[in-house]
C-alpha cells in the first residue's frame, strides 16, 4: 500500500525547500503520495494541496490574523483524522504555528518530522518542551544543531543546509559586468538593504550615508545595490545602479558586501565574499528580541563558526560613520576574513540536504510500514 505524506509550510523559503525534497523523494519512492499546506513550488512538484499560503504568511499579529491561523489548523487536524490520515507529518519552518498545531498531530498518533526546525538555540529555548514532547525526529541544517537535540534527548539527524546545492554557478565576471554597465577596472561593493519595506524604511538611509562616506575614501570602488525579488519597483529610488533577482550573481562577484542581517549573510560567506552586517528596527522589536535571545551573535555566520568573523552592527550601533568605517579598514586587508570565510565552509559540509532529506524520510516510510 502507497505511504501518505502530508507536509505543512508557511511561507515561500519553506516551500521551496520542501518542494526540492519531494522531488528528489519521488525519484526513489514514485509510489508515495503528498498533500501539503504550501504554495506554487510544491504544486508544480505533483504535490496536491489542502491549503495555500494566502492565509498562512501574513505579517503582524491582529485578531483576523489569528482566527485564520485557529479556523485551518481545525482544518487541518480535522482532515488528517478523519479522511488523510498520514503516515508521516513533514513540518517544514514557520515555527509558531507548526508547533502549536504539532501537539493535536501528536494527541491524534501521528508520526512527526521537522524539517528546518525553529531556531531554539538563539531565542525562545522554552520551545524545546515542545518538541521534546511532540516531534519524532528533527532534520537539521546546521552542523551544531544535531549535537544540540541529542544531548537534550530529540532524535535528529543532520542533513546539510539546503542552500548547499542551490547556490547559482559564479557568472563570468566581464559579461555580467558588461550587461550590467560596471566598470571591470574598479572594485565592487554591493548593498543589500533587505527584502521587507520595513527594513528598506530603518536601513536605505544608513547604507546610503556609508556609501557616501566610503566612496571619498576609497575613490576606486563602485556599488550596485541590490532590489530584492519581493519587493515592488517603487520600493526605493537610490542615485546608484540597482540589480533585482540576481543576488547570488551579484554576491560571488563582489568585493565586498553591506548586509542586512539574514540569510543573505551565509550566501556571502558561501562565496567567501568579505562583508558586514547591519541591523535597525523597531524600538519595541529590539526589547523583545532582547528579552528572549539565548545567544549574542545575530550573523549566522559567526553563530555556526562559534567566532566574532563578521562585523555585526545592530541598533543603535547601525550607524554610517560605523558601518564605514570598517567596510574601508577591511577592502584594504581583506584576506583574513576570506581566510576565515574559506575555513567557515569546512564546518557546512557538502551534503545535498534535499537528497539527505528525502533518504531520511524514505527510511522511516519503509521501516515503519
Amino acid at each position: 500500500m502507497a505511504k501518505k505524506i502530508f507536509i505543512i509550510t508557511g511561507e515561500f523559503s519553506g516551500d521551496l525547500h520542501a518542494s526540492n525534497v519531494v522531488r528528489e523523494l519521488k525519484k526513489i519512492n514514485e509510489d508515495v503520495i503528498i498533500e501539503a499546506v504550501g504554495g506554487k513550488n510544491l504544486e508544480s512538484a505533483g504535490v496536491k494541496l489542502f491549503s495555500g499560503h494566502d492565509k498562512m504568511s501574513a505579517m503582524g499579529m491582529n485578531l483576523k490574523i489569528i482566527l485564520n491561523h485557529l479556523l485551518l489548523g481545525r482544518r487541518i487536524v480535522d482532515y488528517l483524522k478523519n479522511e488523510f490520515k498520514p503516515d508521516l507529518v513533514i513540518l517544514t519552518d514557520y515555527g509558531a504555528f507548526n508547533l502549536a498545531i504539532s501537539k493535536h498531530f501528536k494527541k491524534a498518533g501521528f508520526k512527526i518530522f521537522y524539517f528546518i526546525p525553529p531556531q531554539i538555540w538563539a531565542s525562545r529555548k522554552w520551545r524545546l518542551k515542545t518538541i521534546k514532547k511532540n516531534i519524532d525526529k528533527v532534520i537539521t541544517i546546521f552542523p551544531f544543531e544535531e549535537k544540540f537535540y541529542t544531548e537534550a534527548g530529540v532524535k535528529s539527524e543532520y542533513a546539510g543546509h539546503p542552500l548547499i546545492g542551490q547556490m547559482a554557478n559564479v557568472p563570468n565576471k566581464e559579461e555580467f559586468f558588461a550587461r550590467h554597465g560596471l566598470d571591470l577596472n574598479k572594485k565592487l561593493i554591493s548593498v543589500f538593504a533587505g527584502s521587507r519595506m520595513f527594513e528598506i524604511k530603518f536601513l536605505l538611509k544608513i547604507f546610503l550615508k556609508a556609501v557616501s562616506i566610503i566612496e571619498k575614501a576609497l575613490p576606486n570602488v563602485q556599488f550596485v545595490f541590490s532590489h530584492a525579488k519581493s519587493l515592488p519597483d517603487s520600493a526605493f529610488c537610490v542615485p546608484y545602479k540597482t540589480i533585482k533577482g540576481e543576488n547570488q550573481e551579484l554576491l560571488s562577484l563582489s568585493d565586498f558586501a553591506i548586509l542586512a542581517s539574514g540569510t543573505v549573510a551565509l550566501e556571502a560567506a558561501l562565496y567567501e565574499t568579505p562583508m558586514v552586517i547591519a541591523y535597525r528596527g523597531p524600538f519595541l522589536f529590539y526589547i523583545i528580541y532582547l528579552m528572549v535571545r539565548s545567544i549574542k551573535r545575530a550573523c549566522l555566520v559567526n553563530i555556526i563558526s562559534d567566532k566574532d568573523i563578521v562585523p555585526e552592527f545592530l541598533m543603535y550601533d547601525c550607524e554610517a560613520d560605523k558601518i564605514s568605517s570598517k567596510v574601508i579598514e577591511i577592502m584594504q586587508n581583506p584576506e583574513p576574513m576570506k581566510q576565515e570565510l574559506k575555513e567557515f565552509k569546512k564546518l557546512m559540509s557538502d551534503k545535498n540536504c534535499t537528497a539527505e532529506t528525502a533518504k531520511i524520510i524514505n527510511k522511516e516510510l519503509m521501516e515503519n510500514g
